[in-house]
């Protein structure tokens, strides 16, 4: 049985191109699709079936990707939500992530990324880029992938932080830290979490519960 996708994106092209592509895939199919999350949620109210996973366009007029994700959570608690956007900036992750979004996909992402990660969102609830993608941190460092690193208290306070709309130095600033020990900081956590980002860095904190938003 195939699974169900819906899909708002206000770039009717680009709405219609990953709907095409979607319902070309083997394990998935579109069961709504909307130019805005208001619309999206009109529809879903009649589609065949509930979505198990939602693909929200970022920046949407009427109801933004943060706004239609909340209301996603509340309806269809069992829904997978996924953020797409042309923005990676730290604001537009860290909101959509507190908004609920399990992924945040750009969306100048190759095809058999958006299979790989509509799978394994579907498997696990969860898709990290800087995960997937062969880490050369990990390599450099030797890490096996079940290795589990420690992580210190101000490890933790500063990634607390770092999953907020905060900027590094207004972070440095907030832990009474210079500047140069913040980048300490972010260098050994993007190691011991295996990411390159401070989006993948933010994603993989929350799926391993090491912070609370």
């Amino acid at each position: 049985m195939k699974i169900p996708i819906a899909i708002a994106d206000d770039h009717q092209l680009f709405l219609k191109s990953v709907s095409m592509l979607i319902d070309h895939l083997p394990q998935f199919y579109v069961v709504a699709e909307a130019v805005d999350g208001a619309q999206l949620l009109q529809r879903l109210e009649s589609a065949a079936e509930p979505p198990a996973i939602v693909l929200l366009d970022v920046d949407m007029p009427n109801l933004d990707g943060a706004a239609t994700a909340v209301f996603i959570s509340q309806r269809y608690p069992l829904a997978r939500i996924v953020a797409l956007s042309m923005k990676s900036d730290d604001a537009s992750v860290i909101t959509m992530l507190r908004a609920g979004a399990c992924a945040y996909l750009l969306k100048d992402l190759h095809p058999d990324e958006l299979e790989r990660a509509l799978t394994e969102i579907h498997q696990t609830g969860y898709y990290n880029a800087d995960v997937a993608n062969v880490n050369y941190r990990r390599l450099l460092h030797g890490l096996l992938e079940n290795e589990q690193p420690g992580f210190t208290p101000r490890e933790k306070e500063f990634l607390q932080l770092a999953c907020s709309d905060l900027t590094y130095k207004q972070i440095a600033a907030q832990m009474s830290l210079a500047e140069r020990t913040i980048d300490g900081y972010r260098e050994s956590l993007f190691g011991k979490l295996s990411v390159q980002s401070r989006t993948g860095m933010a994603l993989e904190a929350v799926r391993r519960g090491l912070v609370q938003l």
